[in-house]
C-alpha cells in the first residue's frame, strides 16, 4: 500500500515501488554475488553510453573501450554546456528529472537523471533512514535548508515538504530572535528527526547551549539528526548530540548523484555501492590504496539519461583500510566546509545561502564556468568568475536583487572576471570565505 509521499513520487513518473523492489533484491546479494553485480552494471552503464550518447562518445574517442582504467576521469567542466548535448538517445528535459547542482564546489552546471534512476535515489533515502527507525511516508523532518524565495519556486517546494512530511526553516537568516521561533516550533510539533545544512544545525545547537537547554527534552519525539551538504567537525558534533541528547549522523551525497556515504549504527561512513561505484584517485587517476588520500571519483550505475562514469566531484577522501568492493567505507572526507556570513544588521548566513543568491547566473549556456565570494567587511563582498563573456549590467542587477531578497539590503558586492580562480594546494574552491 502506498504512502502519500510514495505515491506522488509515482504520480509524477517515478517508479519508486520498483526501485524499492530492485534495492532490496542488491541489497539481499551475498559478497561474491554482490562484487559481480557492480562489476556487470559498470560494464552495463559504460556500453549503454558508449552507444547511446554522442557526449560521451566523444569525450571517450570511440565506442570502445579495453578497460575501466583507460576511461576518462569525466569533470565539472565538461558538464559545462547545454544539457540537451549531454542526454542520451530517448531522453529529453521532459522525461527526465533535471536540476542544478548547488554550486558549493564554485562550478555549477544543470544535470538529467532518468526517472527510475531518481526513483532509486529515493529508495536509497529510505532505505538508510530506515536503520535509525525513520520512515519518510511518515515520520515529520524539521528540516534545515535553504528555499526558493521567488512565489512559485517557494510554493513548489512547500508542496513538496507536505508530501515528504517536512517543517522547513529557511537558514538564510539564523540570528538569535529567528532562532527563537525555531525554537517554539520544537514545543509544538512531533518531530521525529532533523535534517539539514552541518552550519545552520551546529547554530542552532549553540544558541541552545547559551541557554542551558536540550532539543530532546523539548521535543521528546525526536529520534535522530542527519547532517549533510557540509564537513561535520568532531567538536561540533560533541557539541550537537550534547544539546540534542540525540544521535547525530554524518551523511554525504551530492544532488546529481545520490547518497554517496551515510553513516550506519556501527558508526562507519558506509558508502553506497548499491547505485554509485566510488574510486579514490591520485592526481593521474591512477587508484591509490586504502588509507591514502585522493579525489574522489564515482560512477553512477544507473542513470542512463545523463553520463557520470568516473565522475570527479571536487572532493578528496580517504577509504578506509578494511573496504572492500561489496562494502566500502570513507575513513575521511577532505574539504567541503562552509564560513557563515555575520551581516551589518546581526543576521548570520551559512555560506551555502550563496548558492541560492548566485543561482541567478548559474544559466544553461555554461557562461560563467567557476566562480567563489570572500567577504571582506562586514558589508563588503567580492564575486570572482571565470566566464566566457563579462557579466552585463542586467545579470549584475539580477545578482544585486537576489542579495537583497536572499541576504539584506545595502551590501556591497565587487565582480571581478579572472582567467582563473586561486585553489587550495588540494586543488577545490570554496565558493565562500569569510575575511573578517
Amino acid at each position: 500500500m502506498f504512502s502519500i509521499f510514495d505515491l506522488s513520487l509515482q504520480l509524477n513518473g517515478f517508479p519508486i515501488k520498483k526501485a524499492k523492489s530492485d534495492l532490496d533484491k542488491i541489497i539481499a546479494l551475498s559478497i561474491e554475488e554482490k562484487r559481480q553485480f557492480i562489476e556487470n552494471q559498470k560494464q552495463n552503464i559504460v556500453e549503454f553510453h558508449l552507444e547511446n550518447n554522442l557526449f560521451y562518445q566523444n569525450l571517450v574517442g570511440s565506442k570502445n573501450y579495453k578497460n575501466w582504467e583507460e576511461l576518462p576521469v569525466l569533470n565539472k567542466t565538461n558538464l559545462q554546456i547545454q544539457l540537451e548535448s549531454r542526454l542520451s538517445k530517448g531522453f529529453s528535459t521532459k522525461n527526465c528529472y533535471v536540476n542544478k547542482t548547488s554550486g558549493s564546489s564554485g562550478e555549477p552546471f544543470i544535470f538529467a537523471k532518468d526517472k527510475y534512476c531518481h526513483a532509486l535515489t529515493w529508495a536509497s533515502n529510505m532505505y538508510r533512514f530506515g536503520q535509525f527507525g525513520i520512515d519518510l511516508n511518515r515520520s515529520l523532518q524539521a528540516r534545515f535548508y535553504g528555499i526558493p524565495l521567488d512565489f512559485f519556486g517557494y510554493q513548489k517546494e512547500r508542496i513538496k515538504d507536505y508530501l515528504a512530511h517536512r517543517y522547513r526553516f529557511p537558514i538564510f537568516d539564523l540570528s538569535d530572535e529567528i532562532l527563537e521561533k525555531m525554537l517554539q516550533k520544537f514545543q509544538s510539533k512531533k518531530f521525529e528527526y532533523l535534517n539539514g545544512y552541518t552550519s545552520s544545525i551546529v547554530l542552532f545547537a549553540k544558541f541552545l547551549r547559551k541557554r542551558n537547554l536540550i532539543l530532546k527534552e523539548i521535543c521528546p519525539t525526536l529520534k535522530v539528526c542527519m547532517i549533510t551538504s557540509e564537513m561535520l567537525f568532531e567538536d561540533d558534533k560533541i557539541l550537537l548530540e550534547t544539546q540534542f541528547g540525540i544521535p547525530i549522523i554524518n551523511e554525504y551525497g551530492a544532488s546529481e548523484l545520490d547518497l554517496i556515504a551515510f553513516e550506519n549504527p556501527n558508526k562507519e561512513l558506509l558508502i553506497n555501492s548499491e547505485t554509485l561505484f566510488v574510486e579514490i584517485l591520485d592526481e593521474n587517476n591512477n587508484p591509490v590504496p586504502n588509507g591514502t588520500e585522493g579525489k574522489i571519483v564515482i560512477t553512477s550505475l544507473f542513470n542512463k539519461a545523463h553520463p557520470f562514469i568516473r565522475y570527479d566531484i571536487g572532493d578528496i577522501g580517504i577509504l578506509d583500510e578494511k573496504s572492500t568492493l561489496d562494502k566500502p567505507i570513507l575513513k575521511k572526507l577532505i574539504g567541503r566546509t562552509n564560513d557563515v556570513a555575520i551581516l551589518p544588521s546581526g543576521k548570520k548566513s551559512p555560506g551555502l545561502t550563496f548558492y541560492y543568491v548566485t543561482k541567478s547566473i548559474i544559466e544553461d549556456d555554461g557562461n560563467v564556468k567557476e566562480f567563489v565570494i570572500k567577504q571582506l567587511e562586514i558589508d563588503q563582498f567580492e564575486i570572482e568568475y571565470v566566464s566566457e563573456t563579462e557579466l552585463d549590467l542586467a545579470q549584475i542587477q539580477k545578482i544585486e536583487e537576489s542579495i537583497s531578497l536572499y541576504l539584506e539590503p545595502h551590501l556591497h558586492f565587487n565582480f571581478i572576471r579572472k582567467n582563473s580562480l586561486e585553489r587550495t594546494s588540494r586543488g577545490k574552491l570554496k565558493q565562500f570565505t569569510s575575511l573578517l
